[in-house]
């Protein structure tokens, strides 16, 4: 795989299959390259709170299990609504990690759960730092202007909600192999989404890519697909691509 830049940013975003094993690949390349803490992993299955605490605790239980397998011990703090993310031993816990790992759920819950809060603001400090980002899903979705409600059913500007705008000009669709199964129509209706003059980026089940911000490389079972000024690109595991993503 790439490396990450020096002084630049680390980050892995995932399709789906967060603390799969075929994701080790992606957390040892974070941890690797992480410039800063103690090398604890923060995990955040904030994007799964509306779905009940024992959604939660799943997620955040079979994150730590599968860290904890690889030797690298992590916690799940309890961020679950806005007024968590204002709580000092939350930015306690934030200030020893090495890699926040954002796991799936609803992204537009996740935006508006972190936007503008005093948890957020830190993070993104530290990610100039040498802070590891990974965002699997909603972790990658909520990224952007724009993102996804899924508790809209239908098909239409209902589903467009505010994101955390860290990434401008860009839409994400992951799971992006799958989600006509599960609403016909949706890739062309994502795709007629994106504004003039922005970029798409597919990003398939079991499939990330981890990079800088700018140069990206592919791991996982499949495809990467890129929409940029009118052409689309496809990359699979084991190949780069430059696309600079990160507003400044």
């Amino acid at each position: 795989m790439g490396t990450a830049s020096a002084g630049g940013r680390v980050l892995g975003l995932l399709g789906s299959g967060e603390f799969e094993p075929w994701s080790v690949e992606v957390d040892r390349w974070l941890l690797e390259r992480a410039r800063t803490g103690d090398g604890s992993v923060l995990i955040l299955p904030t994007a799964s709170a509306p779905e009940g605490d024992d959604v939660f605790d799943g997620w955040g239980a079979k994150g730590k299990a599968h860290f904890e397998a690889l030797g690298v011990p992590a916690v799940v703090p309890p961020l679950k609504v806005r007024r968590d993310a204002e709580r000092p031993e939350l930015l306690d816990a934030l200030a020893s990690a090495s890699l926040v790992y954002v796991s799936g759920g609803n992204p537009a819950y996740l935006a508006r759960t972190l936007v503008g809060t005093r948890f957020w603001r830190e993070l993104e400090r530290r990610l100039d730092g040498g802070l590891a980002y990974a965002g699997c899903s909603a972790g990658v979705a909520c990224l952007t202007e724009v993102t996804y409600d899924t508790d809209v059913a239908e098909l239409g500007p209902d589903l467009w909600k505010p994101g955390l705008g860290v990434v401008r000009g860009v839409l994400f669709g992951p799971h992006w192999d799958i989600v006509d199964s599960w609403i016909p129509g949706a890739r062309a209706f994502i795709i007629g989404s994106v504004p003039p003059g922005s970029a798409f980026v597919g990003i398939d089940e079991g499939t990330a890519m981890v990079g800088d911000g700018a140069a990206w490389s592919v791991v996982g079972r499949g495809a990467v697909h890129v929409l940029a000024d009118g052409v689309w690109r496809t990359f699979s595991a084991g190949d780069g691509f430059v696309l600079p993503l990160l507003s400044r």
